[in-house]
């Protein structure tokens, strides 16, 4: 499942509407979140080169880079989120027959669990940054395509908060108090941070269009 940004879209479909555990969540919302810095790309690319927004060009130039390597990040993390919830149900389905199974099992499966909230945890804080771009094109971007940078903003903030769904499921397997403390709080900040970037971003594109 590893690479399945080479699927066509229909079989990806067909892959997450199905029983098999993934893709699931994390990795879906990482591949929505692709699809809305997408749509902030295509924005930067329809104001760069023209004439009236020459001001901009090396702003555009930048953000659109900045998208792409957001969208090349997503799509390795969708790979790592899926390897990671495998590597999770593998310490499940270890045996725990004797203690020492036991023991063994219960220290694979909180390594697998830490493992498998900080990836979700990542995928947000590389959503952030296509809200920072989204952000960004909404105030400067090509007019024609402004709503775009609307899509994007919604699309990226929802994925974001989404894909946090996956850390507050996964944390709570976790034992380690410490570790359990640091990622609720990146976690909040994160969610609040989108929140108001997405809100910003909305902002300047309703007030360009209307």
């Amino acid at each position: 499942m590893s690479d399945i940004f080479d699927y066509s879209f229909r079989k990806i479909l067909a892959a997450s509407a199905s029983d098999a555990p993934t893709p699931g969540g994390g990795s879906i919302s990482a591949l929505a979140g692709a699809l809305g810095v997408a749509m902030a790309a295509m924005v930067g690319h329809l104001t760069m080169g023209r004439p009236k927004y020459a001001e901009v060009e090396a702003e555009a130039r930048d953000v659109t880079g900045r998208a792409y390597l957001v969208m090349a990040e997503l799509e390795k993390l969708m790979a790592a989120d899926i390897a990671a919830f495998s590597k999770l149900m593998e310490a499940y389905r270890l045996p725990r027959d004797s203690a020492e199974e036991k023991a063994r099992r219960d220290q694979a499966v909180q390594k697998a669990a830490k493992v498998a909230t900080e990836l979700p945890l990542e995928i947000a804080e590389t959503l952030l940054e296509a809200l920072v771009i989204t952000e960004k094109i909404s105030g400067i971007g090509n007019k024609m395509a402004i709503s775009d940078a609307g899509v994007a903003a919604y699309l990226c903030e929802a994925a974001l908060q989404a894909v946090l769904l996956n850390v507050d499921i996964n944390v709570k397997m976790i034992n380690d108090a410490d570790f359990v403390a640091g990622v609720n709080q990146k976690r909040k900040e994160l969610a609040s941070k989108a929140g108001q970037l997405r809100d910003t971003a909305l902002a300047a594109v309703k007030k360009r269009i209307y």
